[in-house]
């Protein structure tokens, strides 16, 4: 019944703008800001439900994802014609989200069986170490990944000392998502703008330098402190884990990231022609690559030893989640999409106004902070589809003359995403197997206290040094 209510005071709602029922296809300067609603419902329940309602959360996160796009699709059909709603639905299902979730299912299951055995110990420049080495490997086997496959190593070489809370804490900030910024693997945010048509390797150039001062500066930071700490502490526990060389298996899977990589260049690059499906036209090239992520994906199941995945704690749990989740957040988006690329002709105009300089010119600081501070506590893939529509959503402009915009959004996207435990799917799996091994971790509000001890001055300083332009 309460599913029932909220469609027909949705439809309602809607049909207050009585031109909206006489448009053939989505004009953004004509849908009102009542079609927003239902993604900043999907997007707020995925923030808050997992703090205020944990249990039901995790058994119903599907059906809520599902209701939140039906909101979207049945007022579509209804206002607009099934044709209509049809064909958007095949648009974002066809050329984004089933492309972005096999990218995602790849990566996931290739980096599930990659084992790093052994014990290392935790002196402060061997951890320093460890996390330049996740920050590098995130970019190309994706934050997620990268963070499955170095926690527990790091959490292994600090299970002696009396403070390591902090070094899962930096982990988040570095591993979880600073790192994974130079490339479309990286990040989710970063393949969906490579998906609208920006260059493989032009994060990689364009964002190096900021990556690297941040990066750089917050392992400096991380070192002084841990540094500190070690001496203040001493030995004072034995080691619970026994010494063994470290070794790493699971090659096969180093193989494969080569293989997602070059399917992915394959497609940036080759011309196999189009065909259509659904009204949706498809480059043939990238359904080739969708074939190859699922090739990769079976491929690593079968050649990688099972104990491998067994020792990782790997499961099918956290991509199961992203996929129901995505497919509701896809579907909500449609509408907000339109009229972000309405502009100041459209509902959003007080946003445009709030990302321009009196002369029209982009505020690349504000779009920094905006797409960063929404990707903070809500899921950063939307939040930069958000900001790069805003932007214009023309890649080939964006890439050069809006070049320094792109990349503030691309940054304020991945970077700030570390902000909260929420802000980036990686933060809070890693704060789990933390807790699971013993460590504790702050609070959700003390890891706030943390990143805007840390992270925040570190963020201030980039905006002055990368763009205040």
């Amino acid at each position: 019944m309460l599913r029932v209510s909220r469609l027909a005071l949705a439809i309602l709602a809607l049909t207050a703008a009585p031109e909206i029922a006489l448009a053939a296809e989505l004009d953004g300067r004509s849908l009102s800001l009542f079609w927003a609603l239902p993604f900043a419902g999907i997007l707020l329940s995925i923030a808050l439900f997992p703090l205020l309602a944990a249990h039901a959360w995790e058994h119903h996160q599907g059906k809520i994802a599902a209701l939140w796009g039906l909101l979207v699709l049945a007022p579509m059909a209804l206002l607009l014609g099934p044709g209509t709603a049809l064909q958007a639905l095949a648009h974002t299902a066809l050329l984004e989200y089933i492309p972005f979730i096999l990218l995602l299912l790849a990566l996931f299951t290739v980096a599930g069986g990659i084992l790093i055995r052994g014990n290392i110990h935790g002196a402060p420049a061997t951890n320093a170490a460890l996390l330049a080495i996740g920050t590098v490997l995130a970019s190309f086997i994706g934050t997620t990944g990268a963070s499955m496959v170095m926690i527990r190593p790091v959490l292994r070489a600090n299970d002696d000392r009396v403070h390591n809370a902090h070094v899962v804490v930096f982990f988040i900030f570095l591993v979880s998502n600073i790192g994974g910024s130079l490339t479309p693997l990286g990040d989710p945010p970063l393949f969906l703008g490579f998906l609208r048509g920006v260059d493989f390797f032009w994060t990689t150039t364009h964002l190096f330098p900021e990556t690297l001062f941040v990066s750089v500066l917050l392992l400096a930071v991380f070192f002084v402190f841990d540094a500190y700490l070690y001496r203040k502490e001493g030995r004072v526990r034995p080691d619970p884990t026994p010494d063994q060389p470290v070794r790493i298996t699971g090659g096969i899977n180093f193989l494969l990231i080569l293989v997602i990589i070059g399917a992915i260049l394959f497609s940036a690059t080759a011309d196999l022609g189009r065909f259509t499906l659904f009204g949706a036209e498809i480059e043939t090239a990238n359904a080739v690559r969708d074939l190859v992520m699922i090739a990769v994906t079976f491929t690593s199941l079968a050649f990688t030893p099972r104990a491998n995945r067994e020792e990782n704690g790997f499961s099918w749990g956290p991509i199961k989640e992203v996929a129901k989740l995505f497919a509701g957040i896809f579907v909500a988006i449609i509408p907000v999409l339109a009229m972000l690329k309405a502009g100041a002709d459209g509902a959003f105009a007080p946003l445009v106004a709030l990302v321009s300089n009196p002369d029209g010119s982009p505020n690349n600081a504000a779009y920094f902070w905006l797409t960063g501070g929404l990707s903070s506590f809500l899921d950063n893939a939307p939040t930069y589809l958000v900001f790069f529509e805003l932007a214009g959503g023309d890649p080939q402009y964006l890439m050069t003359k809006g070049a320094l915009t792109l990349a503030a959004i691309s940054a304020g996207a991945v970077f700030m995403g570390a902000n909260s435990y929420i802000g980036n799917a990686p933060n809070f799996m890693v704060y789990a197997i933390a807790r699971e091994k013993g460590v504790a971790m702050p609070s959700f509000f003390g890891y706030l206290v943390w990143s805007g001890l840390v992270l925040i001055p570190t963020f201030l300083i980039a905006t002055v040094l990368f763009f205040q332009h």
